[in-house]
């Protein structure tokens, strides 16, 4: 009982202090929800003018934070500590339910995985093609060497992860601050001059929200992160939480929108327009357009450095995903449950695709990560906010304003990635 006792002050405590451990989870966070599609951010936000952006910085900050710390609620919620989010929801939603979200949330991120493998293999491809005049090496041996080098960090377990996290996000931060402030002496008011309708100015927004959703989304690491914290803290476990993540959304909030207006205000809505045209990234228009050798190498940079930091934090929801499946499909026919057999399996499962699909390099991959958009908002948004109306465990958040607040805003990102899809 002593012991018990002492461990929850010991847990108590340490909730209470900001640790080395809390900020490289907080910017594993950030890796995982920047990805390369950063470079695209100040184009498709972007393009409608300066005005709508300010209405979305407002309320990308607050969507990001109680979003997610929704979702992380609703992972330690169980009363198994230690359950990850598929044992959670068979928990609260029983074995089908369990098992169909369990599916829809692999088949949500697993694409983005695959979309990391054909990305990390292009990126490196074209800078040793175009930046350092070399011949392309045989696609099949190039994705392989690139794919076995982050799963071996994967697979060194979470401590060598989050440290390699660390490691990249520093220099993407960096980067990001730097582009920012070196493009204020070509901020012009082009931009702020651009003032759409009041009907144009609403469907901008409502067009955009998912943009900016998918932007700051990590909720594939955000189950692994809650049983972290179960293990570190205990009963303190979400308090350390919410800390963790108000921290990573301000981080996200001040870096990210900080990087899309400064690009946006230093181009003109024309400059956007072509750059959209051009399916570019904004450093890529940007180094054509100041004819800058510098900026042209940092593009590649930025996106490498960004597909290995993201793809770690896809992949952790990916394999617990398809963990998942094999775990209730064995227990359905009533099999003995080897967790060694499970992971190995995982392991090269996923190797072999990853392999497979980037040497192939489809380019139906984008049109799979759109149509895993409306999973993933239903699984952050509106998941854990139904779950505080029917789960026990939960019914404490009840009756807040902030639930109303983030179901409404699944709902809008949802609706507005449908509509994107079929019009």
């Amino acid at each position: 009982m002593q012991n018990s006792a002492a461990k929850s002050a010991t847990h108590a405590a340490a909730s209470r202090k900001w640790s080395a451990q809390d900020t490289t989870w907080m910017l594993s966070l950030f890796g995982t929800a920047v990805g390369a599609g950063i470079l695209f951010l100040p184009i498709n936000a972007g393009l409608n003018g300066f005005w709508p952006l300010v209405i979305m910085a407002a309320l990308v900050g607050p969507m990001t934070y109680l979003a997610h710390r929704g979702l992380a609620r609703f992972v330690l919620s169980s009363s198994k500590p230690g359950s990850d989010i598929t044992e959670v929801v068979e928990e609260h939603f029983g074995k089908t339910a369990g098992k169909l979200i369990t599916l829809l949330y692999f088949f949500a991120i697993y694409p983005i995985v695959l979309i990391y493998g054909v990305g990390i293999t292009n990126t490196v491809d074209s800078f040793m093609v175009n930046q350092l005049g070399m011949e392309s090496i045989p696609r099949g041996i190039l994705s392989i060497v690139l794919i076995l080098g982050m799963m071996s960090v994967m697979l060194a377990g979470e401590k060598l992860m989050l440290k390699v996290t660390q490691f990249l996000v520093y220099p993407l931060v960096g980067i990001l601050l730097f582009m920012s402030l070196y493009l204020i002496p070509d901020w012009n008011t082009s931009a702020l001059s651009q003032v759409p309708s009041v009907s144009d100015f609403a469907i901008t927004i409502w067009i955009s929200i998912p943009v900016l959703v998918f932007a700051f989304n990590h909720s594939p690491a955000i189950s692994a992160f809650s049983m972290a914290q179960v293990r570190d803290h205990g009963e303190h476990a979400e308090e350390k939480a919410n800390k963790i993540l108000a921290r990573t959304a301000m981080m996200l909030l001040g870096f990210v929108m900080l990087f899309v207006f400064s690009c946006v205000l230093s181009l003109t809505p024309a400059d956007l327009q072509a750059a959209k045209n051009e399916n570019i990234a904004v450093l890529s228009y940007l180094a054509n357009k100041h004819e800058s050798p510098f900026i042209s190498y940092l593009g590649p940079f930025v996106a490498f450095v960004a597909i290995v930091s993201s793809f770690f934090g896809h992949y952790l929801g990916a394999r617990e995903g398809l963990n998942g499946l094999i775990i209730k499909h064995k227990r359905s026919r009533g099999q003995e449950i080897n967790m060694k057999k499970i992971d190995a399996f995982t392991v090269v499962f996923m190797i072999l695709t990853l392999w497979i699909v980037s040497t192939i390099n489809p380019s139906i991959l984008g049109m799979i990560e759109s149509l895993g958009g409306p999973i993933i908002a239903t699984i952050l948004f509106i998941m854990p906010m139904y779950a505080i109306k029917k789960v026990p465990a939960l019914k404490k958040y009840d009756g807040r304003i902030s639930n109303v607040f983030v179901t409404v805003m699944g709902l809008v990102a949802i609706s507005a990635i449908l509509y994107g899809l079929f019009f």
